[in-house]
């Protein structure tokens, strides 16, 4: 005779699988039965629009679910990021978001919503490394080198970046930050100007994208002393990490997100993840971006949840210990 606590086990399981599921997990098995509309808080048709509308076509083929790209820009994309922190959890609106969604808290002192606790992450989809580059006629053939130098000659390194507190300044920012040392940056409102300064040796260092840097660096007018990311890229294997050269904690990418408004049910949140994962999985997508230096992610929502709490809270002490002042644009 079967024993009385396993015929009760037994009969408790049967019980809860004979129960009716939630109704949002039930909603979640098909979801979404109308178009998804993902908001850009930022203009114009930039790099992570078109990753997100490679997504969202990937999704479309594979599942038939209809995902809509829409442009919210202004205020440095607190207004668009706003907008969705205020919408329906439902999963309907979600935000398409870049590495500034960890910088503005430290730039705009009362935004109307908290980064950290009225968003809910879905995935970081993909990062994007950029590369540390030099004049070739320098001294600074790694990443020691350029260190030893900036700490022995402090300020001397002119360091040409895009504009104050742009994803080719705070690549820099961080290295000096991290190693104690000191470089005066340079910048520029026109980027091609950026680089002929460099390759005529009027400044000394620069972080580039991919697609900017490989073909100076592979045609000799600038070197490559080392990737900004923690880990190397696929499409130049052989370069080192600046971590890997000796700055413990290095690690600076610009990024693409998506998130929703606080509240969204997990099962929709689970259900939205699973979607975007397998389209950053796709053989044709990934073809298309990692042959510019991206990294395919495509994390859990509690790995995207802790790079946000991590680099909102590295950007406002290096920020605020820099004295740094950026302004809204």
């Amino acid at each position: 005779m079967m024993p009385v606590r396993i015929f009760m086990a037994l009969a408790a399981a049967v019980l809860v699988a004979l129960l009716p599921r939630p109704a949002f997990a039930q909603q979640a098995d098909t979801f979404p039965t109308r178009p998804v509309t993902i908001i850009i808080p930022f203009e114009g048709n930039t790099a992570g629009t078109t990753e997100f509308r490679l997504y969202v076509q990937s999704i479309l083929e594979g599942s038939g679910k209809q995902f809509i790209i829409d442009h919210k820009g202004g205020a440095g994309t607190t207004i668009g990021t706003a907008y969705v922190a205020r919408s329906a959890p439902d999963g309907y609106t979600l935000l398409g978001a870049n590495s500034s969604f960890t910088i503005t808290p430290s730039i705009y002192p009362d935004l109307s919503f908290d980064n950290t606790k009225d968003l809910a992450p879905i995935s970081l989809i993909v990062k994007h490394a950029l590369l540390m580059i030099v004049n070739p006629s320098s001294p600074l053939k790694t990443v020691s080198d350029y260190v030893s130098y900036a700490r022995s000659h402090p300020n001397e390194i002119n360091f040409g970046t895009g504009g104050l507190g742009s994803s080719t300044h705070l690549p820099g920012e961080l290295l000096h930050f991290l190693t104690g040392t000191k470089a005066t940056f340079v910048h520029y409102k026109a980027p091609n100007q950026r680089l002929l300064d460099l390759v005529a040796g009027r400044t000394q260092a620069a972080a580039v994208s991919f697609v900017t840097g490989m073909p100076l660096a592979k045609s000799g007018k600038v070197l490559a002393i080392g990737v900004t990311t923690n880990r190397r890229v696929p499409i130049w294997q052989e370069l080192p990490t600046i971590e890997e050269q000796g700055v413990t904690g290095y690690d600076f990418s610009s990024w693409s997100g998506l998130l929703a408004p606080a509240g969204t049910p997990t099962a929709i949140i689970n259900r939205l993840n699973g979607l975007f994962v397998q389209a950053i999985r796709d053989p044709n997508v990934t073809k298309k971006l990692e042959a510019d230096g991206t990294i395919m992610v495509g994390s859990t929502p509690a790995e995207f949840r802790q790079l946000i709490a991590t680099e909102t809270s590295r950007w406002k002490k290096l920020i605020a210990e820099t004295g740094i002042k950026l302004e809204a644009d």
